[in-house]
């Protein structure tokens, strides 16, 4: 199976299954003399554990992270840093009942067509679970960047049809963590906690959406072809399960404008700097970042597994019911925000690295 690293010079590999004895990442590439804070790795695994409040899968796992090679006395050797997270709370016995079917908008079926072979237990390698080994690099790509003044925040924007229809620039983003579904405005934050709370009473799921922004990038980030700046952020975060959408600055709603009215006009500081009085561009202009805010939003559908019967087909081709069992989040958008920010922070570091090697 390929398919199993991301980055270039910054570079990860995970590995792992949901339902086998832990999940884990390999990071190639990692400067020397970087101070790592197991603590602050610790922190961001657990904003994205399971099993954390009432709107999420209520598997229970602590995720401690375990340091296997590439760190002596607290710094960063230059050499391959190696991190591993046990499984604790398996429970595949809840997967027992479709190792012969094929769930709907699962992966079952295309695994299985793939491979000749497939691991029922939880969705094995294309869980989400496996994202966690994604947050642990992605703690340490953010120490990296913190030292290059640059910050990544992202957030819950969206609920099914609950939306927050608030520009970035007026939220106080420190009140993200402030409650369980990680939006940082108090009044929607409730409604979506109390929408997905009943959508769970249902067995059913929703989607939503993930607002990010990138803050203190500096100008000259990514290569004007292939490799563009926002070219790699979408692909970043559509290797993120779940993810059906990406979009940029202004994103889809720049096909309404004009480009009297979209077009961001250069202006210089007093201190000599160089900004826009907009930012529709979203910090990227011709693939390379320009010094502004880079903000963009990722769309998650609704949990594939739902706990109703389902029509489908089993494994030869007889039609089948599938009963939704097990332990799934009802919404899987809270917890894909820490995610979103790893994502981003590999991105990010990884182009800085190139852009001091070139």
């Amino acid at each position: 199976m390929a398919g199993n690293s991301y980055g270039t010079l910054f570079r990860i590999s995970t590995f792992g299954e949901s339902h086998g004895a832990g999940i884990g990442v390999v990071i190639d590439g990692c400067p020397p003399g970087i101070e790592i804070d197991m603590d602050f790795i610790q922190s961001e695994l657990d904003r994205r554990r399971p099993g954390q409040s009432a709107i999420v899968t209520q598997r229970k796992e602590a995720d401690v992270v375990d340091i296997q090679s590439g760190i002596f006395e607290g710094l960063s050797t230059g050499t391959p840093i190696s991190l591993y997270i046990k499984n604790k709370d398996q429970k595949s016995k809840d997967y027992s009942h479709i190792a012969d079917k094929f769930r709907p908008s699962h992966a079952d079926y295309t695994y299985a067509a793939k491979y000749g072979v497939r691991d029922y237990r939880g969705g094995g390698r294309s869980s989400a679970r496996e994202t966690a080994a994604r947050v642990a690099a992605g703690a340490i790509a953010k120490t990296i960047l913190y030292a290059h003044g640059i910050k990544i925040n992202a957030y819950v924007s969206q609920v099914g049809t609950l939306e927050l229809a608030k520009d970035y620039t007026t939220l106080d983003l420190s009140l993200t963590e402030s409650n369980i579904v990680r939006c940082p405005d108090a009044e929607m934050a409730e409604q979506m906690i109390d929408y997905i709370k009943d959508i769970r009473k249902q067995g059913d799921t929703v989607g939503g959406m993930v607002s990010c922004v990138i803050a203190g990038c500096p100008v000259g980030l990514g290569e004007p072809v292939f490799d563009k700046l926002h070219a790699e952020l979408g692909k970043a975060m559509l290797s993120i399960n779940a993810v059906k959408g990406f979009e940029y600055g202004s994103g889809f709603r720049s096909l309404a404008m004009k480009g009297s009215e979209h077009n961001d006009i250069f202006q210089k500081a007093e201190d000599g700097s160089i900004h826009t009085s907009t930012n529709f561009s979203g910090g990227v202009q011709g693939g390379i970042s320009n010094g502004m805010d880079i903000y963009f939003n990722v769309a998650f559908k609704p949990v594939a597994t739902i706990m109703q019967d389902q029509e489908s087909i089993d494994k030869e081709g007889n039609e089948a019911v599938v009963t939704g069992k097990g332990r799934h989040d009802p919404c899987v958008v809270p917890r894909a925000v820490p995610i979103v920010e790893a994502m981003a922070a590999l991105v990010i570091v990884d182009f800085i690295l190139r852009q001091k090697a070139n």
